[in-house]
């Protein structure tokens, strides 16, 4: 059986208030509990690549990680963490970014791709596009080619997208 759009949407949990009053989360957890939802979940963000269409598969800290690797597996590629400031061992590039809230910095180390390597950056959830932005400008610090922007959830009220203009983009849901 083959899982959809809606299969998937169907399973998010809504949690209200969370993690301030006034934010209605979407809760992946039950998607990622289940094998099927996940592997189609995965499936879909992969949709339209084939293994050798993509050097690195980027993953954003720390949800873009469980999908980001999955798809990578799946398209034969090597896997590439964003991490936040502070979390990788060798030498780093750094972006900072601001947040409704405050800021926040990602980083990538200098020699995660090699110049030319064309990427897929993967994430859970565009929001306001502030931390997908940043990861962006981190792969061009290093000079990789970034073929698509994916993510499993976009928030299409908040405009994220619009601020990720330069680079296709696709979500598998958006709210």
């Amino acid at each position: 059986m083959s899982v959809t759009a809606e299969d998937i949407s169907n399973a998010i949990r809504d949690v209200p208030d969370f993690p301030k009053p006034g934010v209605l989360f979407k809760d992946i957890s039950p998607v990622l509990a289940n094998p099927g939802l996940l592997e189609g979940s995965i499936d879909l963000l992969a949709d339209g690549f084939q293994p050798g269409d993509i050097d690195a598969v980027v993953g954003i800290d720390a949800r873009g990680f469980i999908f980001a690797t999955g798809v990578a597996l799946k398209l034969n590629a090597g896997f590439v963490p964003i991490r936040k400031k502070g979390k990788l061992p060798y030498k780093t590039h750094e972006e900072s970014y601001d947040l409704e809230y405050g800021s926040n910095t990602v980083a990538i180390h200098i020699d995660a791709v090699k110049p030319g390597d064309r990427v897929l950056l993967v994430d859970d959830l565009l929001a306001t596009g502030g931390t997908a932005t940043a990861a962006a400008k981190l792969l061009r610090k290093i000079h990789a080619d970034i073929r698509e922007i994916r993510f499993l959830i976009e928030l299409a009220f908040l405009n994220g997208s619009e601020r990720l203009g330069e680079f296709p983009v696709k979500s598998i849901l958006s709210y």
